[in-house]
C-alpha cells in the first residue's frame, strides 16, 4: 500500500466548501485537545490564544489542504472526538511525527484501502419501469391526435369558398374546311299544282292543325272561282228583296245582322290599327255570317228561288273543292315555301351514312336521286324540326384527329360575328379526305335557307369558365346554380373541356349566363 497520510480529527475531501461556523485547527481558534486523541500527534494541550508554531518540515492547514485533507473545528466549540478508522480494521496506528513521511512495515497484512472520509458510499439509481403500450393506448393516442388536428385545421384553417364567380375563358386550335348543312325537316308535295294560296307566313312558328295553305291543281280555273262569286253576289241581293218585302218586326233576324256588323267593325278597327287577334275577329265574322245565312235559308225555305241560287252556290264549291287541297300542319315546327331539292334524300336520320365523296358532290350542287313516286310532283313547302339541326364538315386538315363527343366551335363564313358550338358525332377518313360529322343544339333559323359554305372548326374558341365544383348534375342534366340575391337557379350547360380545376362551358339556352355571376361550389 501506498504512503497515506491521515489528518487528524477527520477531514473533508479537497474541493468541498467549508461549513459556516467552522475554522482551521490551529489559526486562532480557543479549543481543549485531550491527549489521549489517537490523532492528536502530538499527546499535549494547546492552550487558549496559541497557534501551532509550525516548523520547517511540520504540517500546517495549506498542507492538509493540498493533500486533499483539512482539520476542522467548530468555533467556539470544542473539537469532537472522531473515531479511528484503523480500530475498526484492527490495525494500530502507525506512528508519525509532524513533518515527516510514515514507513510501513510491508510484512504486516495490507490494510484494505477505504474511501477517504467525507465521502456518502455510492449508491445506483433505481431503473424507472418501462411503459408497455396495448393497443388500446395507441388507439386513444391516434384519436387525441386526429382530433387535434381536425381541431387545429378548424380554428386556424379558413373556410372553404362555397361561391365563385362566371369568367371568360379560351380554347386554341382553328380547322378549315367545306360543310354541308343539313335538317330535321319534311317536305310536301302534290301533282298537277296550279296555285298555292298561302295561309302561314314564311319561316313562321305553327303547331298542329294550324293552316298553312290551300293547294289548286290543274283542274281549277280563275273561271270557276268567278261564277262562284257571281252565286254569292245573287243570294245577298235577293236576300235584301226579301227583308225589304218583310212587313212584321223580326227580332231575331235583327239579332243575327246586328252579330255581323257588330264583328265586320270589329275587323275593321283591327285592320286599322286597333289592338287584337285579327285572325280570331275574322273567325267571329266568318260564324256570324254563316248563322245570319242559315236563318235567312230556315225562314225562306218555301222560296224555290233563294233555295235555288244556295243549291246552285254549294255545288260550285263542291266542284272547286275539288281541284284545291286544304293543308294544315301535323305537328311543331317552322314552315318555308321554299326548297332546294336536298330535303328528300338528306335529312338527320340518314346524314351519318354519307361518304366524304357523297358529300364533295353535293357540296358541288349534286342534290341527292328521288325516288320515282317523288318525280314529277311540285313541293308546296318544308317542315322544319327547331332546336338541333347537323354539319357535315370536309377537313382541309387531314392530318388532323377529331376527338368523338369534343364541342367545338362552328365559324360559318355567312356569319361574320356569330358562331355555334358543335358536338363531333364521328369521323371517316376515306379517298384522301376527312369528314367530320357534327351534332349542333341551337336554333335552326339562322341556317334555314343555307345549304353549304366554307366554315372553320375551332378548339380556340371564346367560352365561359367555372370551377370544375361549380358543375351540378340534375335530372340526368349538367348545369350551374346560378346565385342571385336568395335566389338559387339551375341552368343546363354544355361542358367544352376541362383543364387544372376549371370547366369551360356554354348555355344550352343562349342569353342566360354572363361574366361575373355567382355560382354554387359543390
Amino acid at each position: 500500500m501506498d504512503n497515506q497520510f491521515y489528518p487528524p480529527n477527520g477531514g473533508y475531501p479537497q474541493g468541498q466548501p467549508q461549513q459556516p461556523g467552522y475554522a482551521p485547527q490551529g489559526y486562532g481558534t480557543q479549543m481543549q485537545q485531550p491527549a489521549a486523541n489517537p490523532y492528536d500527534g502530538y499527546g499535549m494541550q494547546q492552550e487558549a490564544g496559541y497557534q501551532n508554531q509550525g516548523q520547517p518540515g511540520q504540517y500546517n492547514p495549506y498542507d492538509l489542504q493540498q493533500s486533499g485533507y483539512g482539520v476542522y473545528t467548530q468555533a467556539q466549540q470544542p473539537v469532537q472526538e472522531q473515531p479511528n478508522p484503523y480500530q475498526q480494521t484492527g490495525y494500530q496506528q502507525p506512528y508519525a511525527e509532524v513533518g515527516y513521511q510514515h514507513h510501513f512495515d510491508h510484512s504486516q497484512p495490507v490494510m484494505q484501502e477505504q474511501p477517504p472520509m467525507g465521502f456518502p458510499p455510492q449508491q445506483l439509481k433505481p431503473q424507472r419501469p418501462r411503459l408497455k403500450l396495448t393497443a388500446f393506448h395507441v388507439a386513444i393516442i391516434v384519436a387525441a391526435l386526429g382530433f387535434l388536428g381536425w381541431y387545429l385545421y378548424a380554428t386556424l384553417v379558413p373556410e372553404a369558398a362555397r361561391e365563385a364567380y362566371i369568367t371568360s375563358g379560351n380554347l386554341s386550335a382553328n380547322h378549315a374546311g367545306d360543310c354541308l348543312i343539313v335538317r330535321n325537316e319534311v317536305p310536301y308535295d302534290a301533282e298537277g299544282v296550279t296555285s298555292v294560296v298561302y295561309d302561314a307566313e314564311e319561316g313562321s312558328a305553327v303547331v298542329r292543325s294550324d293552316y298553312i295553305c290551300k293547294v289548286y291543281s290543274s283542274g281549277y280555273s280563275t273561271r270557276e272561282m268567278n261564277t262562284l262569286r257571281n252565286y254569292r253576289s245573287a243570294i245577298r241581293d235577293y236576300q235584301k228583296k226579301l227583308i225589304e218585302a218583310e212587313t212584321t218586326y223580326d227580332a231575331k233576324l235583327n239579332r243575327v245582322t246586328s252579330d255581323v256588323l257588330t264583328a265586320a267593325r270589329a275587323v275593321r278597327d283591327l285592320i286599322g290599327g286597333a289592338r287584337g287577334s285579327l285572325e280570331n275577329q275574322e273567325e267571329e265574322l266568318a260564324k256570324a255570317v254563316e248563322a245570319r245565312q242559315q236563318y235567312m235559308k230556315n225562314k225562306y225555305a218555301s222560296d224555290q228561288r233563294f233555295s235555288r241560287l244556295f243549291d246552285d252556290e254549294l255545288s260550285q264549291t263542291q266542284r272547286i273543292d275539288s281541284w284545291t287541297k286544304q293543308y294544315t300542319a301535323a305537328g311543331s315546327g317552322l314552315v318555308s315555301f321554299y326548297s332546294d331539292g336536298y330535303e328528300y334524300g338528306l335529312t338527320g336520320e340518314n346524314y351519318t351514312t354519307f361518304e366524304p365523296r357523297q358529300v364533295r358532290a353535293m357540296i358541288n350542287g349534286q342534290a341527292p336521286e328521288k325516288t320515282t313516286a317523288q318525280k314529277g310532283k311540285t313541293t308546296i313547302y318544308r317542315m322544319v324540326e327547331n332546336g338541333e339541326w347537323y354539319v357535315l364538315f370536309l377537313s382541309r386538315d387531314t392530318e388532323w384527329n377529331p376527338v368523338k363527343g369534343q364541342i367545338y366551335q362552328l365559324q360559318l363564313e355567312r356569319f361574320e360575328n356569330t358562331a355555334v358550338y358543335a358536338e363531333v358525332v364521328n369521323f371517316t377518313r376515306s379517298g384522301g379526305e376527312l369528314l367530320v360529322r357534327l351534332k349542333v343544339s341551337g336554333d335552326v333559323k339562322p341556317v334555314l335557307y343555307m345549304r353549304s359554305c366554307g366554315a372553320i372548326l375551332g378548339e380556340s374558341m371564346s367560352t365561359l369558365c367555372v370551377p370544375e365544383r361549380a358543375i351540378y348534375t340534375q335530372d340526368g342534366m349538367t348545369g350551374v346554380v346560378v346565385v342571385d340575391g336568395n335566389t338559387e337557379s339551375f341552368i343546363p350547360v354544355n361542358v367544352i373541356h376541362t383543364d387544372n380545376g376549371n370547366a369551360y362551358f356554354q348555355a344550352i339556352q343562349q342569353g342566360l349566363l354572363f361574366e361575373g355571376m355567382t355560382v354554387l361550389l359543390f
